[in-house]
């Protein structure tokens, strides 16, 4: 019995040990053991948010994650890193539309009249979600920019929520956001695309008013990208990193290339491929889908190894995530 099997269990992990036994399900419980194989080796993990994970409110089980040091990189879109502290600030002024498939083009109409923006079954408000967070970060924006400094998109986040300035504005209990359990850890994160995001949007706006002057006072992708290279390059000297991956698309496509980059465009063939993969996806492998894709095909790609450790699991992400992370913590 692997380390992993033997760990002590909660209910959650006892439940799922003893009816996950085939197919989607018996495939959770595969990654979920070996994802705890590979921190128990020393390993490190990735973690990729797609989607709209955090408006699922991924962080009542993700947070939790971050703090028993189970996550040591995130990657994610702009949409997940700003959607957990908009979750965070507003949370009670959200709406939810369970019947949201049998709305009409005029109801749809009218949560726009509402200023209520709708991802599939829940509505973000967006006075006291995205106004309230474009204010703070114009501040810390302006601050920087006059100074001549520049900052990630993260670490923008991770000074408001330093600062305390929206503790009063805290609408759930704050060790449920992922985004502050990250800032209390000083967690990597890395925010591929970060302009296509709402706070994106209201930063090319900010810089169109002339209220930013260097455009590049929040860094680039590909800088995020060349401190990526450096954080595998080094932490891999001594272990190696594996990739739980949730959803599809540019966060997780774009962390899993630095290997390749670094192999093929930097002739670094020491350095090791990830350790680990897992992803949760519900696209199929189809037309030259990458989402889809079977992990064997990043072989060919020289991202995963042939006795890389490789999962995939065919479901929906808001069920499954939560389920291994509750395994992992042996809730």
């Amino acid at each position: 019995m692997s380390k992993s099997q033997s760990r002590p269990a909660g209910p959650v992990s006892q439940f799922i040990e003893h009816n996950f036994r085939h197919f989607n399900a018996a495939a959770l419980v595969d990654a979920a053991r070996s994802y705890s194989e590979h921190l128990d080796a020393g390993g490190k993990m990735m973690v990729c948010l797609a989607g709209a994970m955090s408006t699922a409110e991924l962080g009542l089980s993700l947070a939790e994650m971050i703090r028993q040091d189970k996550i040591h990189l995130i990657s994610c879109t702009g949409a997940n890193l700003e959607e957990d502290v908009f979750n965070l600030v507003a949370h009670d002024f959200y709406e939810r539309v369970p019947h949201y498939r049998h709305l009409s083009t005029e109801e749809e109409q009218e949560l726009l009249s509402r200023h209520l923006n709708r991802v599939t079954d829940t509505c973000i408000p967006e006075e006291e979600a995205m106004r309230r967070m474009e204010r703070a970060m114009l501040q810390v924006w302006g601050d920087a920019d006059k100074k001549g400094e520049r900052y990630f998109p993260h670490e923008f986040f991770y000074q408001v929520l330093r600062s305390g300035m929206y503790k009063e504005y805290y609408q759930i209990d704050p060790k449920d956001s992922w985004m502050l359990a990250a800032a209390e850890k000083n967690l990597p994160i890395i925010v591929p695309g970060w302009e296509d995001s709402t706070l994106g949007n209201m930063y090319a706006a900010a810089v169109i008013r002339g209220d930013v002057k260097n455009v590049h006072t929040v860094r680039t992708g590909i800088e995020y990208m060349t401190w990526l290279a450096n954080f595998y390059t080094e932490t891999t000297r001594d272990t190696t990193i594996g990739m739980f991956q949730i959803g599809g698309g540019i966060a997780g496509d774009f962390p899993i290339c630095v290997v390749p980059m670094l192999h093929q465009d930097l002739q670094r063939t020491n350095v090791p491929l990830w350790g680990y993969f897992c992803q949760i996806s519900d696209s199929t492998t189809s037309y030259g889908s990458y989402s889809g894709a079977v992990p064997n095909e990043k072989i060919t790609w020289g991202k995963l190894g042939v006795d890389t450790p490789k999962h995939i699991i065919e479901s929906d992400a808001t069920i499954v995530a939560p389920l291994i992370f509750a395994h992992i913590l042996g809730w």
